[in-house]
């Protein structure tokens, strides 16, 4: 279901809404068996891509990360992925009745897991880190985020559309500074606790 769920949403999306509006899944199975999944996509492909091919800025002079630097590195991103998601489905969760929803947590998480699909699939990209091309593809990503958002909050949270607009402006506020906020704790843990170590491509 959770495949169809996924394909729904990049073919017909208002119409996937509502049907996952009408499956309430636990917390539990969201995280085990869809972000689970979902946050394995960039981390083993960064993984690979990191230390098989090589980042690169320009397509020449590839640099690669050592395994052993970079398997903690993956693994700590995949985390952070849950801990994003968490963060966000908990926000959504505070901040809905202040636009008047009145939905379960259950579905906080259902909204954040699936508008994030997009992002979690661009992961992909990273196969192959070359800059302008994982930009390019990270943005298309977040663009169609972006899209699912504002079309799934009205949906899911059964609010009129004036008021979604700006709950999902709001969120999209939170989830912007969940990255960058991501972003720099990685930066962080990548000087100081996980240095990484490169090789020569």
């Amino acid at each position: 279901m959770f495949i169809q769920h996924m394909m729904g949403m990049l073919y017909h999306p208002k119409t996937e809404w509502n049907q996952i509006r009408d499956e309430h899944y636990s917390v539990s199975h969201i995280f085990l068996q869809q972000v689970s999944m979902l946050s394995a996509i960039p981390a083993i492909a960064m993984f690979i891509g990191t230390t098989q091919v090589g980042w690169s800025i320009n397509g020449t002079d590839f640099v690669k990360l050592d395994v052993m630097s970079a398997l903690p590195a993956a693994i700590a991103f995949y985390f952070a992925m849950w801990a994003g998601v968490a963060f966000i489905s908990y926000c959504i969760h505070w901040m809905e009745k202040t636009y008047g929803g009145t939905i379960s947590f259950e579905d906080c998480v259902s909204l954040a897991t699936y508008t994030a699909t997009p992002l979690f699939l661009s992961g992909l990209a990273a196969l192959y880190p070359l800059l302008w091309f994982n930009v390019s593809v990270g943005l298309a990503a977040v663009c169609y985020s972006v899209y699912l958002l504002y079309t799934g909050v009205p949906v899911i949270m059964k609010i009129p559309e004036d008021r979604a607009f700006m709950f999902s402006s709001s969120i999209l506020t939170v989830g912007l500074c969940t990255l960058v906020g991501m972003l720099a704790a990685t930066v962080i843990l990548w000087s100081t606790v996980i240095p990484l170590n490169y090789v020569a491509g």
